[in-house]
């Protein structure tokens, strides 16, 4: 998940990570792919243990949840039928999505920056008896040959985190087979506009949807310690489009009867007025 999607005591899980960093404040600033991909080492590395004793039940060891409204891939059916096919997980933290993939017979591949996030993918795999190859590499530079996998997916990994979400796009268009699909989640775009808050607060538009500065936490020599990158919906589109990449369908996931936990700015009250996720779902 990206740095909005906090449980409701981050407090304690955030200043874990900024204490090891040494985070001491935000910067307003263009950020470029290099210190991206250095920031996301650094705080994923910095976060993994934290991130997964909050979200791990959340998560489970081998399920496939595409978004805080509890959206699940078993009933989405957003990557059609996975049996024997080749899938490319982009962002896959402790991987999750590519055991239960495994689990449905197709043949998962996780890519995650963090080296720290992959050794809770390696203890998934050894908890669950379902282990998949895992690579540590950024989104936006694949290590893959062309035509490699049948299929892609994201959910809320790699791309709010590098400069250039048509870099991914280009590199998941690339190492994907003609027809193949891609399906990325991320949190929906006119988030942007409120403060992260689940409650009242963060019903009140306070942000520019225009403004793309992104979001950079930073210790005291001004190092990036942290980077979340902002697209407009018509951005992404245009990207897709760009890439050769054909958009099919936009879900937006509506909160579910019932379902009353907050996970960061997630929360039922939010839930019920305006969409929390976006998943893109597209064809090469």
């Amino acid at each position: 998940m990206t740095q909005a999607d906090e449980p409701e005591n981050d407090g304690l899980q955030r200043i874990s990570a900024e204490h090891l960093l040494g985070t001491v404040g935000v910067s307003k600033r263009t950020v470029d792919a290099a210190e991206s991909r250095g920031a996301s080492r650094l705080w994923w590395d910095a976060d993994a243990d934290d991130y997964q004793a909050e979200h791990g039940a959340f998560l489970g060891d081998s399920d496939f949840m595409w978004c805080p409204e509890r959206l699940r891939e078993q009933d989405a059916g957003l990557l059609g039928d996975v049996r024997g096919k080749r899938v490319l997980e982009v962002g896959c933290g402790a991987a999750s999505c590519s055991r239960w993939l495994a689990d449905q017979g197709a043949h998962p591949v996780g890519l995650d920056i963090s080296a720290g996030m992959l050794r809770h993918a390696v203890a998934g795999g050894e908890r669950s008896g379902t282990a998949v190859p895992l690579v540590q590499a950024s989104a936006d530079c694949l290590p893959f040959a062309d035509d490699s996998f049948d299929l892609a997916c994201s959910a809320f990994g790699g791309v709010p985190f590098v400069a250039d979400a048509g870099a991914v796009f280009r590199e998941v268009a690339r190492v994907l087979r003609p027809g193949g699909r891609w399906v990325f989640a991320v949190t929906h775009p006119m988030r942007w506009v409120f403060p992260d808050d689940p409650g009242p607060t963060g019903l009140t538009a306070t942000h520019s949807y225009f403004d793309h500065t992104p979001y950079v936490e930073i210790d005291a020599g001004g190092r990036a310690t942290y980077v979340e990158h902002h697209r407009t919906l018509g951005d992404y589109v245009r990207q897709l489009a760009a890439a050769g990449l054909h958009l099919v369908d936009l879900v937006e996931p509506e909160w579910p009867e019932g379902h009353t936990q907050t996970w960061g700015q997630w929360s039922p009250l939010r839930g019920r007025l305006f969409p929390g996720t976006a998943i893109f779902v597209c064809h090469r």
